[in-house]
């Protein structure tokens, strides 16, 4: 144990769950303890990530993931459910964090930032959690640690890895400057107004302007022929063998048992964290014999079908399988028959298939499917005779987006060159990062490349707002006294610094993985 620390020994008791303190470490969430001081270790049995030359162990990923899914859990107050943690992409999250604090670490030898014992003291003495009355408390510092089994060592190198990635991160940040051009920039966002005058155009606009000749049309058609194409169909026979009919007759160990629980370890999450297998054991075990049948019925599918592909009669391989085959009428992929609403893998595996050709196994939530192609149409282009109505509808549609944006640019180098042209005006706006112009509407495009220009001048291009083009000038700009930005030069810039370095942080970690070579094990933030 440190020294300092026996040095500051105290008498307390308190209970504090191990949870505070892995949430003290905000910075640094993904922090794998009980590593060593090399905190990112080779891989037991399979890799979450590979950088480079080293590996994220599949333990350290599953430690990381955990850990979030209880800050989250401790935010929210309840279970997270599955939508909610498929929005937030909580196991990519974790892998992240693990892959960037590898990367800083690794960075931090480069730079030559090492951290001393002293340091590692004070980072630990200043946690609310050891302290009594405000004072570092040695007993209760040990009996936290016991409590949730932990050593010292193991401790303290965590807590080596926090502090040394904290170092680094700042180094970052304090290279980050706000100069004056930055200041002077996000003071004339902050205070001056500008007016724009503008000319705009919708396909709305011109398409009575549209024109199209039965020449036109064949062109356009020969151009797009998937949008008139008629869908490809298919129908089917088909045996759909049911997992639940085998389960009855299916057995797993008490090995079987154990290993389902850890490999769907996330699954037994309660309202305090994964529950041990004895309170689940029931549920997994009926889980682990669900997968197993599954398994089983697929197996004797694949060899049934593989032992009789050749004769291509679907008849044989129900008979011996005991099951009845079922038909469909033809049908496309985007309107399947009635039976088969929702299997999308066996209507992609349907439309695969030759005439006449036997196909599968195909395993749904349904069951597994063996499939034979009794019928195919293929995709085909009707005749422009056939279809004119639709054809000429979607190329005046083509046509006038065309024209509308070619008379935009036509308008923009009008207001570039300041010629005679009628205008709208805005009225005089602020700068806004939603980009909100009055009239205009919603365009953080326009906002960004107005507030960059003095009167009278305007962008090269035009800018699509909805379906409507805009050709923009400034018409008038409002500046803020010059005077007023001297006094409150510094004061702007200290504002504008957390986030200069944040930026900075973010180049920084972003270089980092350009630099280096990152392969991840997809296989474990896929959500299934």
């Amino acid at each position: 144990m440190l020294s300092i620390m026996r040095k500051q020994k105290e008498s307390i008791v308190i209970k504090v769950v191990f949870v505070i303190i892995v949430l003290s470490f905000v910075g640094t969430i993904f922090l794998v303890w009980g590593k060593g001081s090399d905190g990112f270790g080779g891989a037991k049995g399979g890799y979450a990530a590979k950088v480079d030359r080293t590996s994220i162990s599949l333990e350290e990923f599953q430690s990381a993931y955990q850990r979030i899914r209880n800050m989250y859990q401790q935010i929210y107050g309840q279970s997270i459910p599955p939508e909610m943690e498929k929005m937030l992409g909580l196991k990519k999250v974790a892998l992240d964090g693990l892959i960037d604090n590898l990367l800083a670490k690794k960075e931090a030898k480069t730079l030559g930032i090492k951290v001393s014992k002293e340091e590692i003291s004070t980072s630990i003495e200043a946690m609310s959690m050891f302290q009594v009355d405000g004072k570092f408390s040695f007993d209760q510092y040990q009996q936290i640690l016991k409590s949730n089994r932990m050593t010292a060592n193991d401790f303290e190198a965590g807590q080596e890895t926090e502090v040394l990635l904290k170092k680094v991160r700042q180094s970052i940040k304090d290279k980050a400057v706000v100069s004056d051009a930055d200041a002077l920039t996000q003071y004339k966002r902050d205070n001056d107004k500008i007016e724009l005058e503008y000319v705009a155009y919708s396909p709305a606009d011109v398409a009575g302007e549209v024109k199209l000749s039965d020449a036109d049309l064949t062109d356009f058609l020969q151009k797009n022929p998937d949008q008139f194409k008629t869908a490809e169909k298919v129908a089917l026979s088909y045996i759909l063998l049911d997992p639940a009919s085998q389960a009855g007759q299916t057995t797993v160990s008490e090995e079987e048992i154990q290993t389902f629980y850890s490999k769907n370890i996330d699954r037994w999450q309660g309202k305090d964290g994964i529950k041990p297998l004895s309170e689940v054991k029931e549920k997994v075990k009926a889980e682990a014999v669900k997968q197993k049948s599954a398994k089983q019925l697929f197996e004797l599918a694949a060899d049934t079908l593989y032992k009789n592909i050749k004769s291509g009669d679907l008849n044989l391989i129900a008979g011996a399988l005991k099951q009845k085959v079922q038909d469909t009428p033809l049908f496309a992929a985007a309107a399947p028959a009635a039976s088969l609403v929702g299997e999308a893998a066996v209507i992609k595996k349907a439309l695969e298939l030759k005439q006449g050709e036997l196909g599968g196994p195909v395993e749904t939530a349904k069951g597994i499917y063996i499939l034979k192609a009794k019928e195919r149409k293929v995709a085909a282009v009707p005749a422009l005779a056939e279809i004119k109505g639709a054809v000429e509808e979607k190329a005046k549609a083509a046509k006038a987006i065309e024209l509308a944006k070619k008379k935009s640019e036509d308008a923009a180098k009008q207001l570039s060159t300041n010629a005679a042209i009628k205008t709208q005006t805005t009225g005089s706006f602020s700068y806004s990062a939603k980009g909100d112009i009055p009239v205009i509407g919603a365009s953080p495009e326009i906002v960004e490349a107005a507030f960059k220009l003095t009167t009278a001048q305007s962008p090269a291009t035009p800018f699509k707002v909805g379906n409507r083009w805009y050709a923009v000038r400034v018409k008038s700009r409002t500046e803020a006294p010059k005077a007023q930005f001297e006094s409150t030069k510094e004061e702007l810039k200290k504002k504008m610094l957390p986030k200069k370095q944040e930026d900075a942080l973010t180049e920084w970690a972003k270089s980092l993985r350009e630099k280096s070579k990152i392969e991840i094990n997809q296989a474990l933030i896929t959500d299934k």
